[in-house]
């Protein structure tokens, strides 16, 4: 099936790739490719989404694995099929176990291990994630040398937080956090993904609040509205 998606070349038997909104069943507010449960959606569009979603990238859908995702630090090792554990990361080394994160607005990660055995991470990595430490907990759960990308999440053209919340990221991450009032995520997680070791980061830099034809947006559209998400699993 040929759905739009952002796949990252990554280095080594990898296949990631990052949805968009388009291509799949759902309608109104979760119009198409929505892939979350918990946004008021119907769950039979929903899992036919990720039906789809799985089907683009090869991956087995009835496998996939995910987390219910808290804004936390925790990384869990994916297994078969389980969907139910907190977290906001999955990491596996087994071959063909598809893993899948969701985001709207927050950025999705994906880590590849390339050196050593194959080992791939998908993080959920928004504003409480970033501080909490997810991106070290996705990188130490992989070991060895990684590569990352990240992927389209709310940019600082659009992220306006308050002066509690800009204090905390300037503070832990330096000047380069926030820009007035705008919150830079994208400049933090390479910031954090480069002082864990990550050597080789590439950036899509792609707002999702300012692209409502590709991507779902919780700061632009409210609390009614689809996700879209990472999705990957070792080759």
């Amino acid at each position: 099936m040929n759905l739009p998606f952002i796949r990252w070349d990554a280095p080594g038997p990898y296949e990631v790739a990052f949805s968009t909104r388009r291509g799949g069943v759902s309608e109104g507010a979760f119009e198409s490719l929505n892939l979350g449960l918990l946004t008021h959606d119907d769950a039979g569009r929903v899992d036919e989404n990720r039906r789809r979603l799985c089907s683009a990238v090869g991956a087995d859908h009835e496998s996939l694995a995910m987390n219910k995702q808290v804004h936390s630090a925790t990384v869990n090792r994916a297994e078969p099929g389980l969907r139910a554990n907190d977290g906001d990361g999955l990491w596996t080394g087994e071959s063909g176990l598809p893993m899948l994160k969701l985001t709207a607005d927050c950025l999705p990660i994906a880590l590849a291990r390339v050196n050593g055995a194959p080992a791939l991470a998908l993080l959920h990595a928004g504003r409480r994630g970033l501080l909490e430490g997810i991106v070290e907990a996705g990188v130490a759960a992989l070991g060895g040398k990684v590569a990352a990308a990240v992927g389209p999440g709310i940019g600082p053209c659009c992220y306006e937080v308050g002066d509690d919340i800009a204090a905390d990221y300037r503070e832990r991450f330096g000047a380069v956090a926030v820009r007035g009032r705008k919150l830079d995520l994208w400049t933090v997680a390479e910031q954090v993904l480069r002082d864990a070791g990550v050597e080789s980061v590439e950036r899509l830099d792609l707002c999702t609040a300012c692209n409502p034809a590709e991507f779902f947006s919780h700061r632009r559209d409210g609390p009614i509205t689809g996700r879209q998400g990472v999705i990957g699993y070792v080759a």
